[in-house]
């Protein structure tokens, strides 16, 4: 039986596409678990799967969607039979591997981890690897001392997929919010979020020569790092910790190894969604499903269906996606 899939071909003149077309299981690649997807979501990496020219696809055809939730279909597996709720993030599925922009999904068991008690599929999305991402950056933090009442914890690049999700995960456990972001307009659905501050970004983009500043800030969860990294690291509280979990704003920082490093004992804790063993990824969701506030997840939700993704992976890259893109692989 045939089912719709967003498919990204290679044309004769090294250009990409993408179009939603019929394929069936017997395209999909060899694994033991088949899964009827239901829901997807949209990040970075997909548009960099989409876009032109796109990098991070060495095999054409190609399925992306680094992420997905749904039924088992079929298992070769005893961990996993016909009928169980899964999710998927991360194991390079939807970049090395055919991901989720399809009806249907074959992949390792384990790769996979069973839905939590709580979470819908619609939800589990709605989170998605943006989502688990904040939420081992916020364990991060935790496994290294943070507690509410230790102060103001910063977020940056908070109105997008990580950014919204910490700051509604760290609001409801306790924590002072301070949310960064360049739009003024983000300002209502932040706080709407739970954050007490908006930082504009202008505040953080400029780059000082001093090699410290005021100790403000009791933990990060950092999503752009360059220049912003650099400047935010120098207003570290002494023996606190930023979470690094994205590249946006580039991969340089600026500032000497001395400070605040060393003089103020910053940990700097770099987190890799991708490869997370069985145990973690399962805790990851776990907490989730308990410490998010499933009432801020409508606030995030933009829906999308398969063949909204050619556009929406254009727009993730500018910038231009707030909160999180679900996509209904069934619309």
């Amino acid at each position: 039986m045939s089912f719709n899939a967003l498919i990204v071909e290679k044309d004769d003149d090294g250009k990409t596409h993408a179009s939603v077309k019929q394929i069936t299981t017997d395209d999909l690649p060899e694994a033991e678990v088949l899964v009827a997807v239901e829901y997807s979501t949209v990040n970075y990496k997909d548009g960099l799967c989409i876009g032109p020219g796109a990098g991070l696809v060495r095999n054409y055809p190609h399925v992306p969607g680094i992420d997905f939730a749904g039924t088992v279909e079929e298992s070769s597996d005893p961990r996993y039979k016909p009928g169980d709720k899964v999710v998927l993030t991360g194991w390079r599925v939807g970049e090395a591997h055919w991901g989720g922009y399809a009806q249907k999904a074959r992949v390792r068991a384990d790769w996979l981890v069973p839905l939590p008690e709580g979470l819908t599929t619609r939800q589990a999305m709605a989170v998605g690897t943006a989502g688990f991402t904040a939420m081992l950056a916020v364990m991060a933090l935790e496994d290294h001392g943070l507690k509410p009442g230790h102060g103001p914890v910063l977020v940056t690049g908070a109105a997008g997929g990580v950014g919204s999700v910490a700051t509604a995960i760290l609001a409801h456990l306790g924590h002072e919010v301070a949310a960064v972001t360049g739009r003024a307009e983000q300002a209502d659905y932040l706080k709407g979020l739970g954050a007490s501050q908006i930082v504009p970004r202008s505040d953080l983009n400029e780059v000082t020569r001093k090699p410290l500043e005021s100790e403000t800030w009791a933990g990060c969860v950092d999503a752009v790092a360059g220049a912003m990294l650099g400047r935010v690291l120098k207003q570290m509280k002494y023996g606190t910790s930023v979470a690094a979990v994205g590249l946006a704003g580039g991969a340089a920082i600026e500032g000497a190894l001395i400070t605040p490093f060393i003089l103020r004992g910053v940990n700097l804790l770099g987190i890799d969604s991708v490869m997370q063993p069985y145990d973690n990824r399962l805790r990851a969701w776990q907490r989730i499903a308990r410490d998010l506030p499933m009432d801020k997840l409508d606030s995030m939700i933009q829906p999308a269906t398969l063949a909204d993704l050619p556009r929406l992976g254009a727009d993730i890259l500018k910038g231009q996606v707030r909160g999180r893109v679900v996509v209904d692989v069934n619309a």
